[in-house]
C-alpha cells in the first residue's frame, strides 16, 4: 500500500573506485568499496536514517527530518577516511564522497521511495564536487535557523527532467585547526584573495566575496561562452576551504593546465584547487585548436583591484 509522506531524501556516492580497481586489483578494490559503502550506511543509520537501497558505489537513504541527515553527512565527510584507516584499509587514491539531499513529499511503496524529492536529490548528486554536500532550499529552510549560516548559496541549477531550475546550497563543515590547538595562536595564513579570469567575453578580477562565477553557454552564466562543446552550465569557480576551487558540472568535462606544466588535469563531475596561473578548457583538451578557454591568475587582491570608496 502506497503512502505519501514528507521526508529528507539523501543520495551518497563514492568516487575514485575506477582508479582503485586499476591500482589495487579487482578483489581488494571491491573489498574497499564494499566496506566504505557499509561505513556510510552505518553512519546514516546511527542518525536515524533508513537505507532504502545500495547503488553500486553509493546508497540512498531517507530521514524523517533534515537535521539527522545533515549530522550524518558531516560525520561521513569527517570520519570515512579515519574509519577506513582504523580498519587497516588505506586506499590510494583515496575515495571521495559526494552527498545530495532534498526535503519534500515522496511516496513509499513496499520499502522503496518515489516522487519529486527523490528525483531532485538523485539529479542534484550529479552536480556535487568531491567531498561536498549539496542541499535544496527546502532542505535548508526545514533546518533550525541557527544552522542556516553554515550554507553557501551556489546558483539555480537546471536538473535533468525538470523544467524549473532548483536553488542549491552547499553545506560548509566546521573546520578545526589542529596546529592552533596545540601551539596556541599563530600568524594568519597567507591565502589567495583574488582571481583574474580572462576569456573571449572579457577580463575581470573576482574576490572570494563575489563568487561563485559560472562558465557556460547559457545567457545566465557569469561568462557566457557560445560554443557547442560548452554545456549550458559547464563549470564554476568558488571559494572553498580558503582556496579558489574549480568544479566541473558538464557533459564533456573540464580540463586544466597549470603554467609551466605539461600535464593536463581532467575533471568529470569533480573539482580541483586553482593555484598560480594557467588555463581552463571547457569541453575539450587544451591541445585542441580553437578550444574554448579561460585563463586564470591567482593573486593578492589588494595589489590589483581598486578598493571601493566609503
Amino acid at each position: 500500500m502506497s503512502q505519501a509522506v514528507t521526508r529528507t531524501v539523501v543520495f551518497a556516492d563514492l568516487r575514485g573506485s575506477t582508479s582503485l580497481y586499476e591500482s589495487l586489483g579487482n578483489a581488494e578494490a571491491a573489498s574497499v568499496v564494499t566496506h566504505s559503502v557499509a561505513v556510510v550506511g552505518r553512519i546514516f543509520e546511527s542518525q536515524g536514517g533508513r537505507i532504502v537501497k545500495t547503488l553500486g558505489d553509493g546508497l540512498m537513504a531517507v530521514f524523517d527530518l533534515p537535521m539527522g541527515a545533515l549530522i550524518a553527512a558531516e560525520e561521513v565527510h569527517e570520519s570515512l577516511e579515519r574509519v577506513l584507516n582504523a580498519g587497516g584499509i588505506t586506499p590510494q587514491p583515496v575515495l571521495r564522497v559526494q552527498i545530495a539531499m532534498a526535503h519534500g513529499e515522496m511516496i513509499e511503496v513496499a520499502g522503496d521511495c518515489f516522487g519529486d524529492a527523490v528525483n531532485v536529490s538523485a539529479r542534484l548528486l550529479d552536480h556535487a564536487g568531491d567531498n561536498e554536500t549539496l542541499v535544496t532550499s527546502q532542505t535548508r529552510a526545514a533546518l533550525p535557523v541557527e544552522h542556516h549560516d553554515r550554507f553557501r548559496r551556489l546558483e539555480r541549477l537546471h536538473l535533468r527532467g525538470r523544467v524549473e531550475p532548483v536553488e542549491v546550497w552547499r553545506f560548509e563543515p566546521r573546520r578545526t585547526d589542529a596546529m592552533s590547538t596545540m601551539f596556541g595562536e599563530t600568524a594568519p595564513a597567507l591565502v589567495p584573495e583574488g582571481i583574474r579570469l580572462s576569456c573571449s567575453v572579457g577580463t575581470k578580477i573576482h574576490s572570494h566575496r563575489n563568487l561563485p562565477v559560472i562558465f557556460g553557454r547559457s545567457n545566465e552564466a557569469t561568462y557566457c561562452i557560445d560554443d557547442s562543446r560548452v554545456s549550458r552550465q559547464h563549470a564554476r569557480v568558488e571559494w572553498h576551504s580558503g582556496n579558489f576551487q574549480l568544479v566541473d558540472m558538464s557533459s564533456n568535462g573540464t580540463f586544466v593546465r597549470f603554467a609551466r606544466q605539461s600535464e593536463v588535469v581532467t575533471l568529470r563531475r569533480g573539482a580541483c584547487t586553482l593555484h598560480g596561473r594557467g588555463v581552463i578548457c571547457l569541453g575539450v583538451n587544451p591541445n585542441v585548436q580553437n578550444a574554448p578557454t579561460v585563463h586564470f591568475d591567482i593573486m593578492r587582491f589588494e595589489d590589483t583591484d581598486p578598493q571601493p570608496a566609503f
